[in-house]
């Protein structure tokens, strides 16, 4: 599975997933919509741990499933947690929501 990721001009974020995994996609999007929820509730609490291991969770299934952008925000998530970086976690948390509302999955 690649991920060739082009931006429309409606702000859309394209993203090519292998149709033998398109029954997946809903949940594995919808996950990610609540781990925002759970990592803005660890945020607020100081749980840099649950966001830590949030973020490594993303690192490793966004590109299994496609979404090279979700490892990659996965793996700065888990960097900032690891460092208790609260401004960078907050900023990466909107770039994960953004993320998710322009994104536009085609199977191909």
């Amino acid at each position: 599975m690649t991920q060739q990721s082009a931006l429309k001009q409606d702000g859309k974020i394209i993203v090519h997933v292998d149709p033998d995994i398109a029954d997946l996609i809903p949940g594995f999007l919808e996950n990610r919509h609540k781990d925002i929820k759970t990592m803005g509730e660890a945020l607020a609490q100081g749980d840099f741990d649950a966001i830590r291991l949030l973020g490594h969770s993303m690192k490793g299934a966004g590109g299994s499933y496609g979404f090279d952008a979700i490892t990659d925000i996965g793996k700065s998530l888990e960097q900032a947690a690891i460092a208790k970086n609260f401004a960078e976690i907050q900023s990466l948390v909107k770039e994960l929501s953004a993320y998710l509302d322009r994104v536009e999955v085609v199977y191909e």
